[in-house]
C-alpha cells in the first residue's frame, strides 16, 4: 500500500523494458495526459518526469523495480517522486478485468496507471535503494550463474567417466565435490595415466588437498581400476577434455569461493545482519538472498511475505469437490528457494526438528514437512524484521 494516495495528482504507469520503457500518465479522474516511449536515458527520463511533475503531485508506478527497471526508479527518487510496484501477479489478474487480448507496451503502461489510480490496494511501495542490498543481489545473481555452471561441469565430468570407466567414475564422482578429486583429474585424467603414476603419487596427491582421506580415497580408485581391463572407444579423447573440465571446475570454485568472501564482507556490514543470523541455519548466502530479496519491499503482513516468497498454500476447490491445498508455483522463486534451503539445514535445529517429525507424525511427506517449517520459519523472521529483534527460541512444550 503506498503511502499518501489521497495526495497523489497524476499517476504515471511505466512498463519498463531492456532499451526502452512506455509511460501512461492519468490525472486523479482518469483522463489522459501522457502516452509516450522512454528511453532508458538519466537525462530524458528526468526532463519527462520533471514536466509532468508541475502539474501536480505525482506516484511512479513501474512492474518491475529492479534490474531493467531500476534507472526510471532511481531518477525518480532522486526527483523526489513517490514509487511504488504493481507486482507481477496482480498485473496479470488485472490486466483480464480490461478489454482486448492485444500485448503492449502502451496498454501494460495504462493498466499500471489505472491500477495505481483505482486499486492503490495492489502496490508495493519501493524505499529508497539499499545499496548493500543492491551489491549482494549483484554478487549473489553471479554466484547462482557459477553455482550452475559448477553442477553442469561436474555432471559433464561424471558423464565422461562413466562413459570410458564406469567403475572409477564411482569412486571419484562420489568425492567430485570435493577439490582434491579435480586435481587429481588434471593430473591423471585417463584410467592408464593413473595406472603409470601408481597408487603412492595419487595418495601423495589426494593427501595434500585431502590430509585425512588421500590414502583412503587412492585405494578405493585403484581398486575400481582393476575391475576393468578393456579400453573404451574415446578415452584418448577423454584424457584431452577431462583435465579441461577438471580445471573449469576448480576455477568455478575458486571464483565462488571469492564471491562468497565478499557477500559475507557486505551482509556482516548490514543492519539486520545481527538480526538474521540469530536464527538458526540462516548462513551467508541466505542471509544475503533474504537481504537482497526483502530488503526496501513492504510487506504489512506475514501473509503478505508469504505470497511474494510463492510460500503461501493454494486451495484447489470447484463446486462441491475440494482437492485440498497445494505449493504455490508463483512467487520470487530465489526467495522461496532460500527458505526452502534454511528450513532444510534447520532440521538439526532440535525445535526446529520436533515440528518437522510432528508433520510426519501427521502423515505429511517430506517435501510437505519442509514447506511448512519454512513458513512457520518465515512468519518468526517477519515479525523479527519488522520488530528489528533477535530470535528468541520458544520454551519447550512440556507434557
Amino acid at each position: 500500500m503506498i503511502k499518501d494516495h489521497d495526495q497523489v495528482d497524476i499517476f504515471i504507469g511505466v512498463d519498463v523494458g531492456k532499451s526502452n520503457h512506455h509511460a501512461v500518465a492519468i490525472d486523479r479522474k482518469g483522463k489522459k495526459l501522457l502516452d509516450r516511449a522512454l528511453p532508458q536515458d538519466e537525462a530524458k527520463l528526468q526532463a519527462i518526469i520533471r514536466s509532468v511533475a508541475k502539474k501536480g503531485t505525482v506516484l511512479l508506478v513501474v512492474d518491475q523495480p529492479s534490474t531493467i527497471g531500476a534507472l526510471p526508479v532511481a531518477v525518480a527518487q532522486a526527483e523526489g517522486i513517490m514509487v511504488g510496484y504493481l507486482p507481477g501477479l496482480a498485473m496479470r489478474r488485472i490486466a483480464d478485468l480490461h478489454p482486448g487480448e492485444a500485448k503492449t507496451d502502451a496498454r501494460d503502461a495504462a493498466i499500471i496507471a489505472e491500477a495505481a489510480r483505482s486499486l492503490p490496494h495492489t502496490l508495493r511501495s519501493i524505499v529508497l535503494a539499499d545499496e548493500q542490498a543492491a551489491e549482494l543481489s549483484m554478487l549473489c545473481g553471479f554466484d547462482d550463474d557459477l553455482a550452475k555452471q559448477a553442477t553442469a561441469t561436474s555432471n559433464r565430468i561424471r558423464g565422461l567417466l562413466t562413459q570410458i570407466h564406469p567403475a572409477l567414475e564411482r569412486v571419484v564422482g562420489k568425492h567430485l565435490d570435493h577439490p582434491a578429486m579435480a586435481e587429481l583429474l588434471i593430473k591423471y585424467p585417463t584410467p592408464d595415466k593413473l595406472r603409470k603414476a601408481g597408487q603412492a603419487r595419487a595418495a601423495t596427491l589426494l593427501s595434500r588437498y585431502a590430509p585425512r582421506a588421500g590414502k583412503g580415497w587412492a585405494a578405493e580408485v585403484f581398486t575400481a581400476l582393476a575391475e576393468q581391463t578393456v579400453v573404451v572407444a574415446g578415452t584418448n579423447a577423454a584424457g584431452t577434455v577431462l583435465p579441461q573440465l577438471a580445471a573449469m571446475l576448480k576455477q568455478l570454485r575458486t571464483s565462488r569461493d571469492q564471491m562468497l568472501t565478499q557477500i559475507e564482507a557486505l551482509v556482516e556490514d548490514h543492519p539486520l545482519h545481527l538480526v538474521l543470523t540469530s536464527m538458526p541455519a540462516v548462513g551467508v548466502r541466505t542471509e544475503a538472498r533474504i537481504i537482497s530479496e526483502v530488503v526496501g519491499k513492504d510487506f504489512k503482513t506475514s501473509g503478505h511475505l508469504a505470497s511474494y516468497a510463492g510460500l503461501a498454500p493454494v486451495t484447489w476447490r470447484s463446486g462441491t469437490s475440494i482437492r485440498g491445498d497445494h505449493p504455490s508455483k508463483k512467487g520470487n522463486k530465489t526467495l522461496k528457494r532460500a527458505f526452502f534451503l534454511s528450513a532444510f539445514a534447520a532440521l538439526k535445529d532440535p525445535l526446529s526438528r520436533a515440528y518437522y517429525d510432528r508433520k510426519r507424525a501427521q502423515g505429511k511427506r517430506h517435501n510437505q514437512a519442509l514447506i511448512a517449517l519454512a513458513r512457520r520459519r518465515r512468519d518468526v523472521l517477519f515479525a523479527m524484521l519488522r520488530d528489528g529483534t533477535l530470535y528468541d527460541a520458544p520454551a519447550p512444550k512440556t507434557t
